[in-house]
């Protein structure tokens, strides 16, 4: 069974299944050599194989998985008597490789393990039977990927990701949480507890990497917004104030002026 498709890549830019499929192979069956344009992981269900890339040869059997990665040069083969039968799923996308490089598989790494009960083998089988489905698949598929990236970095971890890296992904997360809840009524302590971090810890990364503390940079984001609607809206100040997530429209008014040194309405006024 080989299911090769488009899922809808454009929208799925992060990270996308464009191909996926199960195999039993005749012997000595091989692919390459030659280079793949997405990432590959394929899982032996059955039966033994060779798999060689960078001038090593990996000699695998059942429940073991190999990583191929784009515009790298592999081959693959099925044994002569007791030829493979696998499962594989191909997927590319901007975040594949940050992905990836959360778990300890790698290029100087590329095999790895487990059983055929295991979730991993279980998201793997699912996908090929999603892409029977005639509607709204790249829904299930995608999120279906997903999860298998999760599962994959909690059963392989990355152990030796720098303290730098794992410090940015924090200001990552806590960015991205502000912008899609400015609009709420957030706090700080909102934004720590959902990355998983102490508030102080929260404070002095914000201070090192944007050289402004959580709480000036969501007033500030907040103040920006709100500009956006008093100059391409006609809503009024305490529609504006509730939408940037302030309910008392009088500090909201009071923060405003603090920062742009006029009120919300003279702001509005000043753009006729």
């Amino acid at each position: 069974m080989n299911a090769s498709f488009s899922n809808h890549s454009h929208s799925n830019l992060d990270l996308n299944l464009y191909t996926c499929g199960r195999e039993a192979c005749v012997g000595k069956h091989s692919y390459g050599p030659a280079i793949r344009s997405g990432y590959m992981i394929h899982y032996v269900i059955k039966g033994k194989g060779i798999f060689k890339v960078h001038d090593k040869t990996y000699h695998l059997g059942q429940q073991e998985a190999f990583l191929i990665e784009p515009n790298v040069l592999i081959y693959y083969e099925a044994d002569a008597d007791d030829p493979w039968e696998y499962i594989w799923i191909g997927f590319s996308g901007v975040k594949a490789k940050e992905y990836l490089n959360r778990t300890s598989i790698s290029t100087d790494n590329p095999i790895f393990t487990f059983d055929q009960t295991h979730k991993l083998a279980d998201c793997m089988n699912s996908i090929v039977s999603m892409t029977a489905l005639t509607s709204n698949k790249d829904l299930l598929l995608t999120s279906k990927l997903y999860e298998f990236f999760y599962v994959l970095c909690e059963l392989y971890p990355n152990l030796e990701i720098t303290s730098e890296v794992k410090q940015q992904k924090y200001i990552e997360n806590a960015l991205q949480f502000i912008e899609q809840n400015y609009a709420y009524h957030i706090t700080v302590n909102d934004v720590a507890k959902y990355i998983s971090i102490d508030r102080s810890y929260l404070h002095r990364l914000f201070k090192q990497y944007l050289n402004k503390s959580p709480q000036q940079f969501l007033l500030n984001l907040r103040i920006e917004k709100s500009c956006f609607l008093l100059a391409n809206s006609s809503l009024k100040i305490g529609d504006i104030a509730r939408s940037v997530g302030y309910k008392d429209v009088l500090l909201f008014s009071k923060i405003f002026k603090q920062i742009k040194n006029c009120t919300p309405s003279e702001y509005r006024k000043r753009l006729l």
